[in-house]
This record gives structure tokens, sequence and C-alpha cells, in this order.
């Protein structure tokens, strides 16, 4: 339930997309987090971050309920059920996925209402607010439907009950009796699309063909182990997290959610991580599904990599959904916060950082998609070959590493590690195609980075790999060592950082990327326990040999899961979901996880 304030806590929601942008629904049936028309729009509903001036779609029964929610089974439709005295009626809620048709610039938002015991009176508010709550619009009741019009956009509701308008908003409030129904459906207008109604009958075969549509596309999985669900949800909000129009992969459909209420680790993750996206790749690629893999390539093709004047580096660690370079940060100072934890932030400043880490996780996946879904082409070697010789020539170069820390840049050992996988990877592709490449030049740099991490990465002192050169601070980032096949796992210098890592940085089965104070990272406040590291743990202890302990760790972070099993970026000390949400990174680390897990336990 929401607190006095009206915000519900983070894991109390619930996702819903079309592949070009998503709502939150919380579990009171409140939709509050809605940017339209794309991932990176402003906020149409955006109360998650100021519940007095953010707005909201409000739908819930008019009288005291218990609520539960549950997914569609294998799909990304959403049901909220509401238990009462009298009866039990439930709101599904879905964005019909419509393809490359003229629809989809309506961006049809659809909220069902059904009475399915007894008899049940329901209310609705939509108060739109745009762009984050600052700026004015109109409402007009046009036969039946209400028009929301602000300067830069349009909004029509369409509803099968009377709507009144209440000063900036409309109302309703209404009663179902047992088998009867009532729909709601928001569409931007404006340009060639014209407000349009959504009858009972339209709503419900939109319903079976976005079912059809979530049902089909996860059939193409090839994960049949033990945790099946669980995989297939993660699956299935990795697809949510895509930009259907340039193939781009979104860290978090969110801005400003709190890795700490109250404290300042409030990002904006409405972006186009390469890290993040690279490493969705090779989730999605273990599961089958190519085409998303292929779309990211395309992606990577047209706005990252070398070619048409883009520079082979150094890349700009994130990117806009479109492609777009500049994503100047700054905060939205009317705006509270989640919880009253300011600030606001839209844009991210790290976009300037200077990650080196970056390019093991991009070439990488490109030599996964080679590998696994189709070779790639002669100019596409072209582009990688440009990213490894400027990795040659610049690897030793301090930065900011792979956490963002505003704290100054470091010779961090996670930075050389990814260094090295762009070189390995890269030479890898050279050998098994027969591929043109400076292989002695290539050869020497990834010799020379193995060399000096053993050397100094590595503390004496503390009997660990370390967080960056010369230091004894530990990080969770490297439990990819053994990850990216940089150390064998059982090599004794690594068990010995495993142990070292589990001592300092792991609070049940929970992985923390590192201490703050040991190493200050530019920001105040604490931060919880990372997910993704949480699931790395699990893959390291399983290739450490050490099965009770990984599957053990991996039931118990599946229990810290939300009630429909998703992540957020952090756990906090009393096990609430922190940060952005969901997050991609979270989900395809679970994945990674399971897939090595059960291979391991046969």
């Amino acid at each position: 339930m929401a607190d006095a304030d009206g915000y519900l806590p983070i894991a109390e929601h619930g996702l819903i997309g079309d592949l070009r942008s998503v709502a939150l629904v919380g579990t009171d049936g409140t939709i509050d987090w809605y940017c339209c028309p794309a991932f990176d729009s402003p906020s149409v509903f955006g109360s998650v971050l100021d519940a007095r001036r953010g707005g909201s779609f409000e739908l819930a029964a008019a009288v005291a309920a218990r609520t539960k929610q549950f997914y569609f089974p294998d799909t990304n439709v959403l049901i909220t059920r509401f238990f009462t005295g009298d009866g039990v009626g439930e709101v599904q809620d879905f964005m019909p996925v419509t393809g490359g048709s003229a629809e989809v610039e309506r961006h049809r938002l659809i909220r069902r209402v059904l009475c399915v015991r007894g008899a049940l009176p329901f209310r609705t508010r939509v108060a739109p607010r745009f762009d984050y709550g600052a700026s004015a619009h109109t409402v007009r009741l046009v036969e039946g439907m209400a028009v929301f019009e602000s300067e830069k956009l349009a909004l029509s509701l369409t509803s099968t009950v009377p709507l009144e308008c209440d000063g900036p908003d409309v109302r309703a409030d209404f009663k179902l009796a047992e088998g009867e129904s009532a729909v709601f459906a928001l569409d931007q207008v404006g340009g060639e699309v014209n407000p349009r109604r959504c009858a009972r009958t339209e709503a419900e075969e939109q319903f079976a063909a976005t079912v059809t549509y979530w049902r089909r596309w996860l059939s193409a999985s090839r994960y049949r182990g033990r945790w099946r669900e669980m995989v297939h949800r993660s699956a299935l909000t990795l697809k949510l997290l895509t930009y259907a129009p340039t193939g781009a992969i979104v860290a978090a459909p969110t801005t400003s959610l709190p890795e700490q209420l109250g404290g300042e680790r409030n990002w904006d993750y409405r972006y186009v991580w390469v890290r993040d996206a690279a490493f969705c790749v090779y989730a999605l690629l273990r599961l089958g599904f190519s085409d998303e893999a292929g779309a990211f390539m395309e992606f990577v093709t047209r706005h990252i990599t070398p070619g048409d004047g883009k520079p082979s580096g150094p890349l700009q660690i994130m990117y806009g959904i479109d492609g777009r370079t500049d994503l100047s940060e700054t905060e939205l100072t009317h705006l509270e916060g989640h919880q009253g934890s300011a600030p606001v932030r839209v844009g991210n400043a790290a976009a300037d950082q200077l990650q080196l880490d970056i390019y093991g996780a991009l070439i990488d996946s490109v030599y996964l998609y080679d590998k696994w879904a189709r070779p790639v082409s002669s100019d596409q070697w072209d582009d990688v070959c440009a990213l490894v010789d400027w990795v040659c020539a610049h690897w030793d170069q301090p930065d900011e590493g792979v956490w963002e820390t505003r704290g100054g840049r470091k010779n961090f050992l996670y930075s050389r590690l990814m260094c090295w996988v762009a070189l390995e990877r890269a030479i890898r592709m050279a050998n098994r195609r027969g591929l043109p490449a400076d292989l002695p030049r290539w050869q020497k740099a990834r010799d020379t980075i193995y060399r000096r991490i053993h050397t100094r990465g590595w503390s004496a002192r503390r009997r660990a790999f370390v967080q960056h050169e010369d230091g004894d601070v530990l990080d969770a980032a490297v439990l990819m060592m053994p990850l990216t096949k940089f150390i064998a796992p059982t090599d004794p210098k690594w068990l010995s950082t495993l142990d070292a890592l589990t001592e300092d940085l792991v609070s049940d089965s929970l992985v923390y990327r590192y201490d703050p104070v040991a190493s200050p990272d530019g920001l105040r406040g604490d931060e919880g326990t990372f997910s993704i590291c949480s699931f790395w743990y699990v893959e390291a202890l399983v290739q450490a040999g050490r099965l009770d302990e990984a599957r053990l760790a991996f039931e118990k972070m599946l229990t810290y899961a939300n009630h429909l099993g998703l992540f957020a970026e952090e756990i906090s000390q009393t096990g609430e979901q922190q940060g952005n949400f969901p997050q991609a990174f979270t989900h395809l680390a679970l994945i990674s996880a399971a897939f090595t897990l059960d291979r391991a336990l046969g």
C-alpha cells in the first residue's frame, strides 16, 4: 500500500510496454510512470517521482480491497486483482505491439476492468501532468472521449463508461456486476492519428493479439532448466526494454529512483549503455533470440562503431535510443523525488566519462553474435579492427571505471580486464575465420595487459585482486575475471580473491560493489547491495566448484525479487528494491547465472 505521502515502494509495481515506451502499474492499480511516445520522452504520469505534481492514472475498486498482481502467463500483460467483501474484480493492463503499422504512432495503452465475482464499484481519475509536470494542459470532452492537450503532446482517453471533467483531470465512478466489463484506452493523437473509440470488442481483440504476440515471441526460448519461470520473466523484461525502431536496449525505463532513500544517487537510466546492452545481447543469444541481437548490432554499426566520420575512440559510454550523443544532465527542481529523494535528474553527465571497459563488452558481444547468430560483415570487421587498434594504443589510461564513480580517474583493474577481453575476442575471431588483422600487435598488447593485471592488480597484503592498481580496496567487478576466462576459476590466486570478496563484500549472498568509505566515489550517502554482482557471485562459485553454496546463494537471491519476479538495481539493508526499476543489468545476469548453475548441476 502507498505510504502516508502517497508513494508505493519501488517493488510494488509491474511493467507493461509496446517496445517503444513502458508504464509502471502499482499494486493499487495506479499508473504512476509513463513517458510518451518513447522511453526517454518527458513523463505524462510521473507520481512515482512526485505524488502531488507528477500525474497519475488511478483505477481501482472504490471500496476497501486486498490486491494481488500477476502476469497473464508467458506474456507482458499485467493483471491487478481487487478482493472485497462484495466481490472480486481485476484490471488488465497492456500496450498492443503493433509492429510497423500506422497504429504504432497511437501508442495505445489499454486498461480493461472486469468484475469476475459478485458486484463491485470502481473509480478512476486520469490526471496527466505533461513534460514532467512542468507544462499546463487543457481538457475537453468530445463525443464521450476526453482530449488532453499540452503545447507539445496531445492524448485522448476513450471510455465505455461516462467521463466527467474535474479541473485539469477526468474522473468516473461506475459499478460492474459479475461478467460485466469496462474499457479505458489512452492514445497519443495529432497529425495523422485521430482520436478513435475503443469498444469492448476491439479491446478483447487487442488483448488476444497482445497475448499471442508475447507467447509467440517467448516460444523461441531454448531454456528448459530448473528456473524457467524466473528466466523467462527476465527475458520478457529485457524485451520490454528494447526500442524497436532502432534496436536500442535501455538500461532501465525510469529515472531518479533512489539508490538510497534521501540520498543523491539518483540517475537517469533511459539510455543505451554500451556495456549493459552488449551484455544483454549475450543473455538473449543464450536463450535463442538472435533477432534482438541482430537489431542491436545494427544500432552499433549505425551509431557507435567507426565509419561515417565517427572516431574509433574513445567511444561514448551511452547513447540516446535514437543514437544521439547529447545527453546533457539537468535537475528538475520542481519535483520532490521518490519519497522526497531529490534530486530528480534528466540526462546523464556520465556520458562524458572515459570507461575503457565498454570496449571489451562491445567486442565480446560482436564475437558471440558472429559465433552463435550470423557472421559479421567485412565492413563490421573493419570497424572491429579500428576499435581494437585504438585499445592497443590507449588501454593503459586511467578512467572512471565500470561504476561511473565521480571521484576521479584511476587505473581500475576491471577496465584493464575488459581491454584484455576486447583483444582476446578479436584475436579469436580473426583466427577462426581467417580475417585480416595485425595479430602480432594485438597479441603483444593482450599479453602485456595480462602481466600488468597479475603484477599491479594483485595485492599481496589482501591476497586478492583489487579495485585499482597498486591498491588494497576490494571490488566486486573482479568477479568477472573467471567469467571472461581471464583466469582459471580454480587458480589459487582467484580462490583467495573469492574468499576475500566473500568476507568483505557479501551479506547473506548479496554483494556490495565496493566500500565507498575505503574507496571514495565522490558522492554522499550509502548504497545497497548491487544485484548484478550477486548473480556474478553465483557464477563464480559455480565455476570454483562450490555448487552447494552457489545454489543456495541463487535461491536466496530469487527471494529478493518482487512479487512479479522483477529486480531493481540494488537491494537495501532491509531487503527492499532500490534504484531504477526494473534494471536490464540485473535480469541479464540472472539469466546467465541460471544457465551456468543448471549446466553444472546436470
